[in-house]
């Protein structure tokens, strides 16, 4: 049951991503190019950077199975999926299954993980399963900010499952999937990113990035506060640190990026001088979003712009077809205002949010 178009030849996604730009109309004959599947809605941490810390933002629930293969069957065209949302998906009994189904059909697999479920069988069960990349969320060089930031003492652990899996894999000739560490750009943490660069290569890693924080204007939650962002309100002795960090990842033989623009292929939000910060945002035009109980939202970012999901709730996949959900009224409705002077709500300051 395809929902656009049939089957066509693979094509690289960060080309997809740029070359869909000129076409944000309100209706959109070509398909997204990249699903965000939220594998699960349970976390086994507290982060004090995530809004399901704090509120619960729907009825605990993993992604069926059904509607798992529901959603996926219906873009055969299907480049790239990321296998998160605000949950842990290592909690998903069958994430290997899901990766593989993915893979079976040529598609881009990741996902984040905050890695204490790392084990060896977890990690193997990857590997067989054909995950392209998997990104560890750290945010921390040490236990006492791993703490701060994510609300559990799970730091050691988290270093020796990553390490033993990354020795797993150079024993064994696994290149993939690619690895890499993320440290969230806080004020409270930016100072650690040095050694948060050494305590990767020491546990085997060869990526390391800045992550965008994404924080709430008003009614702020935990660190994820306007005093804690770091675009466009970092000083010298901050900025001293990333040229620090990147002095020392070249030196180790670490790829290192504090740009915050390996969410997405070609989609880095920039906040525009026109006071539109909205207006670079290609999402509704080449991404859809579905929650662990079939939700369709705009985006990765919605979840934080706006408390309660009925403010931006774009179908239902439970319910409704992917093709009546990405040309319905309320997605093209959202288009619509998203190309306008006067924007959905939980876009407005979408690039104001946003950090480094």
């Amino acid at each position: 049951m395809d929902i656009l178009s049939p089957p066509r030849p693979s094509v690289d996604p960060k080309r997809y991503f740029e070359s869909v730009a000129p076409e944000r109309a309100k209706r959109m004959e070509r398909e997204p190019v990249c699903l965000y599947l939220e594998t699960t809605n349970r976390c086994n941490l507290l982060c004090t950077t995530c809004p399901r810390t704090y509120v619960e933002l729907e009825p605990p629930a993993d992604i069926s199975w059904e509607l798992f293969t529901s959603i996926v069957d219906q873009i055969p065209t299907l480049q790239r999926a990321v296998l998160h949302g605000v949950g842990e998906p290592m909690l998903v009994k069958n994430l290997p299954q899901m990766v593989r189904y993915l893979k079976d059909r040529g598609v881009y697999v990741l996902f984040n993980t905050n890695g204490t479920l790392l084990t060896e069988r977890n990690g193997r069960a990857m590997i067989d399963a054909g995950l392209d990349e998997l990104r560890v969320s750290l945010d921390a060089s040490n236990p006492s900010s791993y703490l701060a930031v994510r609300g559990k003492n799970y730091f050691h652990r988290i270093l020796h499952n990553v390490k033993a899996f990354r020795a797993m894999q150079e024993r064994e000739g696994h290149t993939l999937p690619r690895v890499s560490a993320w440290l969230t750009g806080l004020k409270e943490t930016i100072g650690e990113l040095p050694e948060f660069v050494r305590v990767a290569a020491e546990i085997g890693v060869k990526e390391v990035y800045l992550q965008r924080l994404v924080f709430f204007e008003d009614d702020a939650i935990g660190l994820a506060r306007p005093d804690q962002a770091l675009y466009e309100r970092m000083n010298s002795e901050e900025s001293v640190f990333i040229a620090e960090a990147a002095a020392l990842a070249e030196s180790l033989g670490i790829s290192f990026s504090a740009s915050g623009a390996a969410s997405e292929p070609g989609m880095s939000l920039k906040r525009h001088d026109d006071g539109s910060p909205w207006s670079m945002c290609r999402r509704p035009w080449s991404v859809m979003y579905f929650t662990a109980n079939g939700r369709a939202l705009p985006c990765c970012i919605a979840p934080f712009s706006q408390r309660g999901y009925d403010n931006y709730t774009l179908g239902d996949a439970t319910q409704q077809s992917l093709r009546d959900i990405w040309n319905g009224a309320a997605y093209t409705d959202f288009r619509e205002a998203l190309l306008s002077d006067k924007p959905p709500t939980a876009c407005a300051s979408c690039g104001l949010r946003w950090s480094l």
